[in-house]
């Protein structure tokens, strides 16, 4: 078997992956989308499984109001004393020369839960981890963030003693164990003890397409008596602009049951317009931040390294003791909303889809409407990944407003200020309408105004439909299910990347959204019914002449 990278595809960054016995299991950061930590599991490296989020409850994580791309930075999962340990942040300031957080401990005794309530630990800085010592002593690892101006912001990785018995930090105990290189942004810590030496894997460069990992040691836990590895940093796509993975830095190490490593990281995979430069600007990221691993092997100096690399590769050797794992052929979903829970695949905006949003079981989804898809409190939409470069999504809504400020439909969605909307509403000329509108930062667009599609009276349903086709996207509608009309509006996708976002505002790390969404900023909740949605992936080809094309190779332009 061979792992192709991406393994865990779309928005899904900062891994942290551990083994429990033969098993291994990924953590990923979900930012302000409810619920809480993406985990995935797999016996073969090869095959992911999505597994309930921990963070389920407002008890556990409250983002009512977090800022776009606040809430869940770098979660840590790790193992030890017979349970799961989960160190996680809740960002609520992202722009500015604050970065007001809390981290969190929570456990259990089984990855499916359930979780303890949240121990507060402290506010230190983000991306904390907990390191279990071999004597049975306990440290939390984590960047540190200084607001004064006249310093650098990331000041370097600090750790601070854990006391089991009162399960609080001693921060007597805290002191800089690393400074990080001159790249700087030092962040993302993971400590480990191999052969007698702690390891320490951190960040730098910031997670854009100067990131880069470096690796660290010593023999003690003492202030500043971390050696950086010499050489090229661990892994790092800077240098290598042509590689089909980039981005790569942030992430974890991890030993198989037969002695073999390997180091799972976040990854990037941009395209470019044709009529941009291949490397400047070196890409639009729409999936987001992903995740891939990569084999690491050990030099005669005893420095871990890539295969390959530092690069990384898009092809990787299984583990040879992996354990062949079943799990879904790719990504597509169909959900006819029969159950009374949402499937997994779906996520709301910082807070649980409850009843004051809406339904959703007996075959339908009702969504109240409530703020526009630009509210960051009172928001009734609920939304899936992009995983794939090309796919359709549709669904089928009933839908009966009176006012411009009712709209419902469907949706693709970064953040806030970034997104479009296919939807149902009404105006004054014509009634029951057709409108897609999209927010590109922050400034509004009405696509159709006066020409919005008039829906023929006695309409109870309008289908919607939306093809993402990598560059770029489309919307369709349908007044029978089966005869589709394209709406003349050619989207670019690239308005949904954290690379296009990152220019105009500081929080771009998440990725695009396919979803369903029903506005009421009237007040009035009118609500909306969706009888089902389907997202259907089209294997990453590119649809040219009517027929299928492999793009996945070693190079992102060939």
């Amino acid at each position: 078997m061979q792992i192709v990278n991406p393994v865990l595809p779309g928005f899904n960054a900062d891994p942290s992956m551990i083994r429990v016995n033969d098993t291994y299991y990924i953590a990923n950061s979900t930012f302000e989308w409810f619920p809480g930590v993406r985990l995935h599991e797999s016996k073969d490296m090869v095959h992911w499984n999505l597994l309930p989020s921990p963070l389920s409850t407002t008890t556990l994580l409250d983002m009512k109001g977090n800022p776009a791309s606040g809430g869940i930075w770098a979660p840590d999962l790790s193992y030890a004393d017979g349970k799961f340990w989960l160190i996680y942040t809740d960002v609520k300031v992202t722009e500015g020369a604050f970065k007001d957080m809390t981290n969190y401990l929570t456990t259990a005794e089984d990855i499916r839960g359930p979780w303890t309530d949240p121990i507060k630990v402290n506010g230190v800085g983000f991306d904390a981890s907990l390191f279990h010592d071999e004597d049975g002593r306990k440290y939390l690892v984590q960047q540190t963030w200084d607001h004064r101006e006249y310093k650098h912001p990331f000041d370097g990785i600090t750790l601070t003693e854990f006391d089991t018995a009162t399960m609080k930090l001693m921060p007597e105990t805290a002191r800089t164990i690393y400074e990080g290189t001159d790249v700087k942004l030092v962040e993302g810590p993971h400590l480990y003890k191999i052969n007698g030496d702690y390891f320490l894997f951190a960040a730098q460069g910031g997670t854009i397409y100067t990131h880069q990992e470096v690796v660290a040691r010593s023999k003690s836990l003492d202030a500043k008596s971390f050696e950086t590895e010499p050489g090229d940093p661990f892994i790092t796509n800077f240098d290598t602009p042509y590689s089909y993975l980039q981005k790569q830095g942030h992430g974890a190490l991890v030993n198989t049951p037969s002695g073999e490593w390997y180091y799972a990281s976040l990854t990037g995979r941009p395209w470019n317009h044709e009529n941009e430069s291949s490397t400047d600007p070196r890409g639009w990221s729409t999936l987001g931040r992903e995740t891939a691993i990569q084999k690491v092997e050990w030099d005669e100096a005893g420095w871990p390294r890539v295969v390959g690399g530092h690069g990384g590769q898009t092809f990787v050797d299984a583990p040879k003791d992996a354990i062949l794992t079943d799990a879904p052929a790719d990504h597509s979903q169909h959900d006819d909303f029969t159950d009374n829970i949402l499937d997994l695949n779906w996520n709301t905006l910082r807070v649980p889809f409850t009843d004051k949003m809406g339904t959703v079981g007996d075959g339908k989804l009702v969504l109240k409407g409530l703020g526009s898809l630009a509210n960051n409190f009172e928001l009734s939409m609920i939304a899936r990944r992009w995983q794939a470069f090309y796919f359709d999504a549709e669904t089928k809504v009933k839908f009966n407003p009176w006012s411009y400020q009712q709209m419902a439909g469907l949706t693709n969605f970064y953040n806030d200020r970034h997104w479009s909307f296919a939807f149902i509403t009404w105006n004054e000329k014509n009634g029951h309408v057709i409108e897609v509108g999209e927010n590109n930062r922050g400034n509004y667009t009405s696509y159709l105004k006066d020409d919005a599609i008039k829906i023929p009276e006695g309409t109870e349903y309008v289908w919607f439909r939306t093809k993402v086709r990598k560059e770029s996207y489309t919307y369709e509608y349908s007044f029978d299910g089966t005869t589709y009309h394209e709406i003349p509006v050619t989207l670019d996708a690239a308005i949904l990347s954290d690379d296009y976002v990152v220019q105009s505002y500081g929080g771009f790390f998440t990725g695009a959204f396919v979803g369903l969404a029903a506005v009421d900023y009237s007040g009035y909740e009118l609500e909306a019914e969706f009888d089902y949605f389907d997202y259907k992936e089209l294997g990453d080809k590119a649809l040219e002449n009517g027929t299928f094309s492999w793009e996945r190779s070693e190079h992102r332009f060939g």
